[in-house]
């Protein structure tokens, strides 16, 4: 069971990235998976999950209307577009993903992704 982010970079305020994970030997179709972010001296945190069951998306707020979660289950990947970047978006991105449920409750509880990547660094000045 294997994540790998690709995409990350540096990139000016107001510009865009596009983040990729693609799994392997990930149950896509029956599970949660997204994106996390942390930066050193703050907790990690939960930016953007999609539950591959149903394609409902979840959000933390301060990224909603800025940043966009998709799924493509035949390949077991997950992206994340990233518009109107800003400073206090520069962190390591980490991809995670759920193996043993979906749903609602699974996919905003932190505890419940038992696979990570290896994070991306996402720089904005």
């Amino acid at each position: 069971v294997q994540l790998v982010e690709s995409g990350g970079g540096s990139v000016q305020a107001g510009g865009s990235l596009r983040l990729s994970c693609s799994g392997s030997d990930i149950p896509s179709g029956r599970n949660c998976m997204g994106w996390f972010r942390q930066t050193p001296g703050k907790e990690r945190e939960r930016v953007a999950i999609v539950d591959t069951f149903d394609g409902t998306t979840y959000y933390a707020d301060s990224v909603k209307g800025r940043f966009t979660v998709s799924q493509d289950n035949a390949t077991a990947t997950v992206f994340l577009q990233m518009n109107s970047l800003q400073p206090d978006d520069t962190a390591m991105y980490y991809c995670a993903a759920t193996t043993t449920g979906w749903g609602p409750i699974v996919c905003v509880t932190d505890s419940a992704y038992n696979v990570w990547g290896q994070g991306t660094q996402v720089t904005v000045s």
